[in-house]
């Protein structure tokens, strides 16, 4: 933190001015004098190029010529900054191309027009060609200009020399030097000379008299140092303030994350009596947008009204994005309706509203359709625009369509934009075609971390873990570095195979690092911890975690639901609440598993109900998924088909897919029927409810029907997803399918398993051959039972695996009542903890008891 409280000398006289040559007129100008309409030409000319009527202005230059009048110096000087001010570059070279051609001896006004018209359209050669022949007649104005070349071309190092130069030269800076040379040391590589610069602002004292160094000063702190703390001090001891400067300030306070901070200095600037501008509610609405503060983004949208500034584009989009990013229940109706209501619409416009449909799950079709009506109405899309929109198809499994995009994007030349390159890769990878993603990432020219990240979070999200590591290998080895995100895709692939070593090895990496405290890796670890099977590690995490926010309390609450701690989810869920976090769709989603899980069907309903009341979220699919499964698996199946037939909205397949898995555990034939074909008519080719229905058949002994919807699968080429359980130890995943004999080690397996199922049935374990779908004598059943994935990788777990762990198990599929049953005596007999991981939740075994109550 830097101090200001130096008293500031006072300010240095400037050195005396120091004339320049007049430059010489050739003797045609004399001819102008004397024509009648070289005058009234010029006037008008003047006039138009002041009212920004360029193209007219510069028809009443060509008519002068036509008429062999020699328009004078002023006449181009005119134009030229008329040009400059109104951005019309091409016009202004236009101008400068005639100006050429004409026998007037440039001045230095006319030049320093020009440095600064080829500077302002990032031509800075031809700015600093200009400026190097221009000799003598250099001024102040001109070496400012052309440090504020370099400076707005990314050349802070030349801007720097260049203003060394200058008082070697012996010019003396004045506040636009100052700001244009403090400008280019706002990066973190230049700082250090800005705030050498700075000590030199304070004894010349421009500090305390102009606002724009007192700006230039603050980005100084704010982006090069990222010292906000000094950055509020310049702002603060500024004796002079503006709209600009509060804009300013309150923007590098939202950039850098201090949202809070920016708001209450928008608020500050409204007591004071400055006026926001675009800019201001531009900075502040995304502020907003990112904190999710819907109700004081509505207000700021009254005051845009009241300020005149509601068909602003720029404001439009931060409005955009802010009703996108917080409305609570996913809806894009305001976004869509301030989209509409704007007169003018560009790029950026139609950028965030397919932004906002891609970002607001399940508007992914909305977002594409959106993509050909911006090409309809000629607005060719930008390289975050294609981001977007391959993010869509990502989210729609659509690389197809995915592919005619980017071949657009090639069209436009935005392929190579690292953006669009990275969405490339991550839409493949979504849509599970890990290949292409490959060969994606593989073109790439520049791999950069974003690359590595989205690469490496590509294999993680498709279960292939090994890959993910061998890549993080990769970026180790060049150097890049790694990130949060890096080691959060790491522990989402450890955590998706059940690979805890592998989890706890990324973690003491992380220890390592200096990200430990990082929010996101947090959250990602509790989520490993729990989804490897080890719910005491993840409580840990969370009990260090000091920075929680939503997604920290959700992580924990579905990580105990999953294992069965209904009662710590719930007291976690209000602890959550009473520390004044707001909970979301997902937190409740994680909240009604709990009770579902053990069966509170009187709490699940208060929490149901209070989603909307207390929270305003309402309701999805999934939550009326959960309530059915709550219904359903409690045995109300009267109750949970009268609650779908009461929703607001037509169930999906995963609302019925729900009950039917209940009917299967009640053994209810003819509701299951009936939820099976509300499946089947929503989606034809699902195995899954065939598989279910010919099951729940086979349950009640009823095999005809179960061979005839076995039958029907075939004619269909309908594959059920065929079910296997795989087991980590040292460091190795090892999976294993139903009568596997792969193994090296299988001879072993099977002998543990023969040895187990006598010792477990002296104890009283008695296979459920019900379970059994094919009609086969009692003791190839029992055969069949004991082939069944789960005990086998339990079997190889006993032989591989120190007696003092758990035996960690994780399954494809939901674990069959047999192995449930076989896993509580395994434990008496061996005196091992197992925990078992299927698709639906965690089953801790241990001395002969399961944590869910033989309810799941």
């Amino acid at each position: 933190m830097i101090s200001l409280s130096l008293p500031s000398p006072a300010r240095l006289p400037p050195p005396p001015f120091r004339t320049v040559n007049a430059s010489c007129q050739k003797s045609s100008s004399a001819r102008n004098w004397k024509h009648p309409n070289f005058e009234p030409l010029k006037d008008r000319l003047v006039r138009l190029a002041n009212a920004g009527q360029l193209h007219q202005a510069i028809s009443a230059l060509d008519l002068m010529s036509e008429q062999g009048l020699a328009p004078d110096l002023v006449t181009y000087s005119v134009l030229l900054k008329s040009c400059i001010r109104t951005r019309q570059f091409n016009a202004g070279k236009r101008v400068h191309s005639k100006l050429s051609e004409s026998s007037l001896e440039l001045d230095s006004v006319v030049l320093n027009s020009l440095i600064s018209l080829y500077s302002k359209s990032g031509d800075w050669v031809t700015a600093n060609s200009i400026f190097q022949t221009m000799g003598k007649l250099r001024d102040l104005v001109s070496w400012s200009a052309m440090i504020s070349c370099f400076a707005h071309n990314g050349m802070g190092s030349k801007a720097i020399s260049t203003f060394i130069d200058m008082i070697e030269f012996g010019e003396y800076p004045n506040q636009f030097c100052f700001a244009a040379v403090i400008q280019a040391c706002s990066s973190p590589e230049n700082a250090w000379v800005g705030e050498i610069i700075f000590g030199f602002v304070v004894k010349t004292g421009f500090f305390e008299s102009d606002v724009c160094v007192g700006c230039a000063l603050m980005d100084l702190f704010a982006r090069g140092t990222g010292d906000l703390g000094s950055a509020k001090k310049v702002f603060e001891k500024m004796p002079a303030r503006n709209s600009v400067s509060w804009t300013l300030m309150i923007t590098r306070y939202s950039q850098q994350g201090y949202l809070i901070d920016a708001i209450q200095l928008f608020v500050d600037m409204v007591v004071g009596g400055y006026t926001p501008d675009r800019f201001t509610f531009s900075s502040i609405v995304s502020a907003c947008a990112e904190s999710g503060l819907l109700s004081l983004g509505e207000q700021l949208h009254s005051l845009v009204i009241k300020y005149r500034l509601a068909f602003d584009v720029c404001v439009g989009c931060s409005l955009v994005d802010m009703y996108a990013k917080c409305t609570p229940d996913g809806s894009m109706f305001n976004s869509r309706k301030v989209f509409d209501l704007m007169p003018d619409h560009n790029v950026m416009s139609w950028t965030a509203i397919i932004t906002g449909y891609v970002q607001s799950c399940g508007h992914d079709k909305e977002a594409v359709k959106l993509y050909f009506r911006m090409i309809e109405n000629e607005y060719l899309p930008n390289h975050f625009t294609f981001a977007s929109l391959l993010k869509a198809c990502g989210n729609l499994s659509n690389p197809a369509f995915g592919e005619q995009i980017y071949n657009h994007a090639v069209k436009l030349g935005l392929a190579s934009v690292n953006c669009v390159a990275n969405s490339l890769i991550s839409m493949y990878a979504r849509s599970a075609r890990m290949e292409d993603a490959q060969k994606a990432f593989d073109l790439l020219f520049e791999k950069n971390l974003v690359a590595y990240n989205t690469i490496v979070d590509g294999y993680a999200k498709n279960l292939d873990a090994y890959e993910a590591f061998g890549v993080f290998n990769q970026i180790e080895d060049t150097g890049i570095g790694v990130d949060a995100f890096t080691f959060a895709s790491l522990l989402s692939g450890a955590a998706s195979i059940g690979a805890l070593n592998k989890g706890e090895q990324i973690h003491a990496l992380v220890l390592k690092s200096a990200l430990k405290s990082n929010q996101c890796i947090s959250n990602a670890l509790m989520s490993m911890y729990s989804r490897c099977g080890n719910i005491e590690g993840a409580l840990q995490v969370f009990s260090q975690t000091e920075d929680r926010n939503v997604v920290s309390w959700t992580s924990i609450i579905a990580g105990l639901a999953k294992h069965g701690f209904a009662t710590k989810a719930l007291n976690i869920f209000h602890e959550m609440l009473e520390v004044g976090v707001r909970p979301n769709e997902i937190t409740y989603i994680a909240v009604l598993s709990a009770c579902s899980h053990v069966g509170m069907i009187d709490e699940g309903w208060v929490h149901f109900n209070s989603m909307f009341k207390e929270h305003k979220i309402r309701p999805r699919m999934e939550h009326y998924a959960c309530m059915v499964d709550l219904l359903g698996r409690s045995g109300f199946l009267e109750e949970a088909i009268q609650f779908i037939n009461s929703m607001p909205f037509t169930a999906d397949a995963l609302v019925w897919r729900t009950l039917l898995g209940a009917c299967r555990v009640h053994g209810n034939t003819e509701l299951g029927k009936y939820a099976a074909e509300r499946i089947i008519e929503k989606e034809p080719n699902d195995p899954a409810a065939y598989v279910l229905l010919s099951n729940l058949y086979a349950s009640t002994s009823q095999w005809d029907d179960a061979v005839r919807i076995r039958k029907g699968m075939k004619e269909r080429n309908l594959v059920k997803e065929a079910g296997c359980s795989w087991i980590e130890t040292e460091n190795r995943v090892y999976k294993f399918h139903v009568g596997d004999t792969s193994h090296p080690q299988a001879r072993e397996i099977y002998k543990e398993l023969d040895r187990l199922a006598l010792k477990i049935k002296e104890m009283g374990y008695v296979p459920n051959t019900n379970l059994v779908i094919y009609e086969v004598k009692e003791e190839e059943k029992e055969q069949f039972l004991f082939q069944h994935s789960e005990k086998i990788a339990v079997a190889f777990g006993l032989i591989s695996t120190p007696t003092s762990k758990p035996i960690r198990v994780f399954k494809n599929l939901r674990v069959c009542g047999d192995c449930h049953n076989a896993m509580k005596y395994v434990t008496m007999a061996t005196k091992r903890e197992i925990v078992l991981r299927d698709s639906n939740r965690f089953h801790h075994f241990k001395d002969g008891a399961c944590s869910c109550n033989d309810y799941w």
